[in-house]
């Protein structure tokens, strides 16, 4: 994996590697000294409303993920449960290709369905039996 390549979500959707930045830093946790001298943390910045994607795909990740992009637009991924930069890199950019491949396919269109006869005759059984229930809650009549 070259610092060059496109994220490619499918045949038809790929993130060019231009409009990605990638950051290391220091990450806490596991490796010893090692941690303290190497920088195996990965920041991934994307601008997803500069980005090529088109924009229906933008405006459904927008939607589903609005509540993560900065007031600019970007979004950013950081990934450093690995103690190597490589795996910390190929962590982030899987983790944005499945956040891609989760909204690149239209949602499906509901088809209204109807209730069954047997349901709906059930269902006005079911408020017959409570009205009659109700009903028996009132006041007793009694005759003089």
């Amino acid at each position: 994996m070259k610092r060059s390549d496109p994220i490619i979500v499918h045949e038809g959707l790929q993130i060019p590697a231009w409009e990605l930045q990638e950051r290391f830093v220091r990450a806490s946790g596991p490796g010893g000294q090692h941690v303290n001298k190497v920088s195996t943390a990965v920041q991934l910045r994307w601008n997803v409303m500069a980005s090529s994607i088109p924009a229906d795909i933008k405006a459904r990740f927008r939607r589903r993920y609005g509540a993560r992009l900065s007031t600019a637009g970007d979004l950013i991924l950081e990934a450093s449960a690995h103690r190597s930069q490589l795996r910390n890199r190929q962590a982030v950019r899987d983790r944005l290709k499945q956040m891609l491949a989760g909204i690149a396919k239209p949602p499906s269109k509901r088809l209204p369905t109807r209730p069954t006869h047997g349901a709906v005759r059930r269902r006005i059984e079911r408020k017959k039996q409570r009205s009659e229930i109700k009903s028996l809650r009132g006041k007793i009549k009694t005759e003089d």
